[in-house]
């Protein structure tokens, strides 16, 4: 005789598959209640946030690629005749690990495709990273809670930056060994350790035999892997605080408005992967990067002619290539400042831009939490200093190329030297000072447009014979954006003597923070908001057309 729950599951048939299995998880990693809490998260519906987004796929298609890649490259330098297809490179004697990649560019079945892929994701996902970071600093998505996902998104940036280096210097070509000679010259001007750590790395005198073979773990294992733990803990951190948003109608700092992640937000994103992934697809298959077989392989005595690294690392070839050869020769050694100043500039840059949240909430002295983006005109001294870090790049950037810039506009290379070494301490200087002037030119449009309303075009004759043109009021919504950011005070220091007329003890920090801070929101740095009485007088009809 069978129960009465047999009879009720024999009524109601065989659950089917796909529930069983997540009832199955559910018993053990409580999927439902994971899913219950994170699936309808909401995420704002701005393109610019699409370019976090770029970063992941491009990633992600590089570990895809990478995997196949592993499964056919060799990462010894022992030397070999090459006897392939390819027959100028014929009878060359060269390192496995070239001969492994002209095998995988001319034999493996969309080897050479796979090979371009891998490259210009590694391209877009540090081009996507950079405007990522430029996105999120100069609206302020840096701010307390977020400063901790800064540093983890500026470590991915450096973190992709070495391995891609390492990435191109794998296939041991003329163009990557000519890479690592320079990474050789950074070692050697490091004062009294440069010189073993040089032998360490490359096993012996340059170029060693082991150089490839101890890159290859560095590249496919150890970086990644890192990357990974970042950015998963990057994603971790975005979830559990809420996304920052545009300011606008109905959004706060305690709300979120937007898409929830499904279904909706789950189709846009699974359709704008296979978008990036066919952009980069389609633009490996027209567009050759790093042809190794017409380089050929590396050689000491030889250097590639044109030879110029990824953009990301022009920016460090930059300040080698401008930066006078100095040298300082006592007690029989010899300190080669040409190098080793540019070594040491090139980090301080870099992390001059990622421990500036830092330095920020330091000088304002903010420690509340925002979820608000800021418009960067609204925050002119911040703006003007990405503006002018960004200047200081780009101008390196060309120095990374001047025989390139020399050679294809016909120009000078001593010109184009003495112009980078110039810019790099003026163009920073001349871009804060226009961008802050513009920010505040900007600012006082916003004023003018919320007090006046929006210019119509159209001018009418008034009583007297005065002709004006017509305003015409904004609507609330355009109000609240032009009018919700904050205007704090600046730091002072306060009275130097007590109401006892004892003196007070001001510290060197606090002078040059009440400086530091009069710089952000100083009268110079700000243009006051319209206050309730000014909008209403106006509106009212008194100076209102």
């Amino acid at each position: 005789m069978s129960t009465t729950s047999d009879s009720g599951a024999q009524r109601r048939g065989k659950a089917p598959a796909g529930e069983r299995v997540a009832d199955w998880a559910d018993g053990r990693l409580g999927v439902y209640s994971l899913a219950k809490a994170n699936m309808r998260k909401i995420f704002p519906d701005h393109w610019s946030f699409m370019l976090g987004e770029v970063c992941l796929y491009s990633f992600i298609v590089i570990i895809l690629t990478g995997v196949y890649l592993t499964l056919f490259f060799h990462p010894s330098m022992s030397e070999v005749v090459y006897e392939g297809p390819y027959v100028p490179m014929q009878g060359v004697r060269m390192s496995e690990a070239f001969q492994s990649t002209l095998d995988i560019s001319f034999e493996v079945r969309g080897g050479l495709l796979i090979r371009q892929i891998h490259h210009w994701a590694a391209l877009v996902f540090l081009a996507g990273m950079f405007t990522h970071m430029m996105r999120v600093f100069f609206t302020g998505a840096f701010r307390k809670p977020r400063e901790i996902n800064w540093l983890f998104g500026f470590l991915l940036f450096f973190l992709g930056m070495l391995t891609g280096f390492t990435g191109y210097s794998l296939p041991d070509d003329l163009l990557s060994g000519t890479g690592l000679r320079f990474i050789e010259g950074v070692f050697l001007s490091i004062p009294v350790v440069g010189t073993y750590i040089s032998m360490f790395v490359f096993g012996g005198e340059f170029p060693g035999t082991d150089l490839i073979a101890r890159l290859y773990p560095v590249h496919v294992l150890l970086l990644p892997g890192i990357m990974l733990g970042l950015l998963v803990a990057h994603l971790i951190l975005v979830f559990y605080h809420k996304h920052t948003q545009y300011p606008g109608a109905g959004k706060t700092e305690k709300n979120v408005v937007g898409m929830p992640l499904l279904p909706v937000y789950m189709a846009k994103a699974g359709g704008f992967f296979f978008l990036v992934f066919g952009v980069i697809a389609v633009l490996s298959a027209v567009a050759t990067i790093n042809p190794i077989w017409t380089i050929g392989p590396y050689r000491p005595d030889q250097v590639s002619t044109g030879a110029q690294p990824d953009w990301y690392m022009g920016f460090a070839e930059g300040l080698v290539r401008v930066m006078p050869g100095w040298e300082i020769t006592a007690w029989g050694h010899t300190l080669v400042l040409g190098v080793f100043i540019p070594i040491v500039l090139f980090p301080l840059v870099l992390f001059a831009i990622g421990l500036y949240p830092f330095i920020e909430s330091w000088i304002t002295g903010d420690k509340r939490e925002h979820h608000i983006l800021d418009r960067p005109r609204n925050a002119p001294t911040r703006t003007a200093f990405g503006v002018a870090w960004l200047t200081a790049y780009f101008v390196m950037l060309i120095g990374g190329g001047n025989d390139l810039w020399a050679t294809h506009f016909h120009l000078s290379i001593n010109s184009i030297t003495w112009f980078v070494r110039i810019g790099f301490f003026v163009g920073p200087v001349l871009a804060f000072i226009a961008t802050k002037r513009i920010c505040l030119g900007l600012q006082r449009r916003d004023r003018d447009k919320v007090l006046h309303g929006r210019e119509t075009g159209i001018i009418k004759r008034l009583p007297h014979g005065e002709f004006v043109e017509v305003h015409e009021p904004l609507a609330q919504e355009q109000l609240h954006v032009l009018t919700q950011h904050e205007q704090p005070e600046p730091y002072e220091i306060g009275p130097e003597t007590d109401e006892n007329g004892v003196k007070r003890k001001v510290t060197p920090a606090q002078r040059i923070r009440s400086k530091l801070s009069k710089g952000y929101y100083g009268e110079d740095n700000v243009i006051p908001k319209p206050t309730r009485e000014e909008y209403h007088e106006i509106t009212s009809g008194h100076g209102h057309h």
